[in-house]
């Protein structure tokens, strides 16, 4: 029968060459040969085929092959013994004797190399050889990932407890070069970029009126907001190219932490609806952070005025089990975020703490751990404040020209209905007539208006109008009125914004008329009248022209 073997595998160990006893070249090695098919563990099960190459067969390998390369043989079975001492007790005595093994190798004809392991250079020129194949590292890539993460997490960990430096090469309070502008964008009302490191953050305002509140319904709450903060953070602030789905969980608790950090800096009594927009435009650690600062310069762009500047930073720590050694880390990165130990972000003006967010990976902190962590962060959040108040020192006096305008005013709630007329008619056309957004509600027992526009003219018109329609008519006062219609009797005139009274023909001249064109007036027309008298019963209002007139000489009969 005929005894030829041909086969291609991976060298799987070092070769040697050596000598024989006669002074014959020769290398002993083995091939790895994958199955095709998998073992329970989901890798493809190998055997591992010996083989002896002979004289320049040898050589050849020596000179040109290595571990990991793949290489084709061909040759021929044959077996061969190997000797070793077994060593055994008989009648309680300790004996030995030779023992041999037979096992089977490829004795090799013809070898050749099909292909090289991939190597690399190293820093002193001179290249290393990967351990695996490629097909080998596919498949040993989740072992691979899950090792190399626990030894990359023990030599960060270490480095900043011995040593005390970072993934970046920072001190552990040392904090990450910081880059801010404002009125970054020309649409908004106010604007501002904030850079911290790798972290960027774009942020903008817009004011609005009552009609922008927020409702809340909760199951146990209703209420409005009127102060808003929306968080975006795009998969390209990661460098990942997918689409952006929906709001998740990581949005809203972001958002909500500089919501809570911002919202008692903005005065209760401010008439705006305010609106902050952070997008995320970068993100390598404490992105929530970098919202808040980029908020507080937003604002204090578009003219908000805040009672206080607010700034934040994300703190962390380094602590072993079992080890009293730890470091507190002041503006994490995200690896110091994932492979540290706390993710304590503290958000605060100069005087105080305005909201806190920790997450903890440890069993818990000592207060040691915890006051140190909190005046650090103190340090951290002082210094970025100074960077903010560089680059806006206070908010802006005045708002962008675009930016609406809002006027307040309260007057009795028995007028609510008056000004907001039947059906909203009112209020409707004074909206219409003026081009102000008018509101008004019941608040405290009194009625809250907010005149809302583009210009002061058109608040001026509005607020001029609802003046007219709140004042009480007083019996002797002149007013300027318009008549609206012209009876045979008289002429209706509107002397206060919704309430019209009667001019009889004979008050309104001194002289006797017969009409009221022969007094020259007609609807439209502006005249001075005084209030006469207001009827008990009826509440209709008298009003005379020729009061304000000067009396004519009586003449005496002849």
């Amino acid at each position: 029968m005929l005894n030829t073997v041909a086969i291609s595998g991976v060298l799987g160990y070092p070769l040697e060459l050596k000598k024989d006893k006669n002074g014959k070249s020769y290398i002993r090695s083995s091939v790895s040969v994958s199955r095709n098919y998998k073992g329970e563990d989901g890798y493809y099960l190998k055997d591992y085929i010996g083989f002896v190459a002979m004289g320049q067969n040898a050589e050849y390998l020596a000179k040109y092959a290595q571990k990991g390369d793949r290489i084709e043989i061909k040759g021929r079975m044959q077996s061969y013994a190997q000797t070793f001492w077994e060593y055994y007790e008989e009648d309680c005595f300790p004996k030995k004797r030779e023992k041999k093994i037979y096992k089977a190798e490829i004795l090799v004809e013809d070898v050749e190399v099909v292909s090289k392991a991939e190597q690399k250079n190293t820093e002193d020129g001179s290249t290393a050889t990967y351990k695996y194949t490629e097909e080998e590292l596919e498949e040993k890539a989740p072992l691979i990932d899950r090792y190399y993460h626990d030894v990359e997490k023990e030599a960060m960990r270490r480095c900043i407890l011995d040593e005390g430096k970072r993934l970046d090469g920072r001190q552990t309070t040392e904090i990450r070069p910081i880059w801010c502008e404002v009125g970054y964008l020309p649409g908004p009302h106010g604007s501002a970029i904030f850079t911290r490191g790798e972290t960027q953050s774009l942020s903008s305002v817009t004011l609005g009126t009552k009609l922008d509140e927020k409702m809340v319904d909760d199951v146990l709450d209703q209420h409005k907001e009127r102060f808003l903060l929306h968080y975006n953070f795009p998969p390209f602030s990661t460098g990942e190219a997918k689409a952006q789905r929906g709001v998740g969980r990581r949005e809203i608790g972001h958002g909500h932490l500089a919501w809570r950090a911002l919202k008692g800096q903005v005065p209760a009594n401010y008439p705006y609806s305010v609106r902050v927009v952070s997008d995320i435009l970068e993100s390598n650690g404490s992105s929530s952070m970098a919202t808040v600062c980029a908020g507080t310069l937003a604002l204090m762009d578009a003219g908000v005025p805040m009672k206080k500047p607010v700034s934040g930073i994300a703190m962390g720590l380094i602590k072993n089990a079992g080890e009293e050694k730890y470091a507190v880390l002041s503006d994490i990165l995200g690896d110091e975020d994932h492979l540290g130990d706390m993710d304590f972000k503290v958000t605060g003006t100069r005087d105080g703490i305005t909201a806190t967010q920790m997450d903890i990976k440890v069993d818990g902190l000592s207060y040691d751990i915890l006051e140190k962590a909190l005046n650090q962060a103190k340090e951290g959040r002082m210094h970025i404040l100074d960077k903010i108040t560089e680059c806006i020192a206070e908010p802006r006096a005045e708002l962008k020209p675009h930016a609406p305008r809002i006027e307040t005013m309260t007057i009795p709630k028995e007028f609510i209905g008056a000004i907001i007329g039947p059906g909203g008619k009112i209020i409707q056309g004074m909206q219409e007539e003026t081009g102000a957004t008018i509101t008004i509600e019941e608040v405290d027992g009194v009625g809250r208006i907010e005149i809302a526009g583009t210009n002061k003219k058109c608040i001026d018109d509005a607020m001029r109008i609802i003046k007219g329609i709140v004042a009480v008519p007083e019996v002797g006062e002149v007013y300027v009125g318009k008549i609206r219609s012209i009876m045979p009797y008289g002429a209706f005139v509107e002397f206060l914004p919704g309430k019209d009274g009667l001019l009889h023909i004979s008050e309104i001249d001194w002289k006797r008329l017969e009409t009221i064109e022969e007094a020259g007036l007609k609807e439209g027309d502006e005249i001075e009248v005084k209030l006469l008298d207001i009827d008990p019963k009826t509440g209709k209002f008298k009003l005379s022209r020729k009061v304000l007139l000067p009396r004519p000489e009586r003449q005496e009969k002849k």
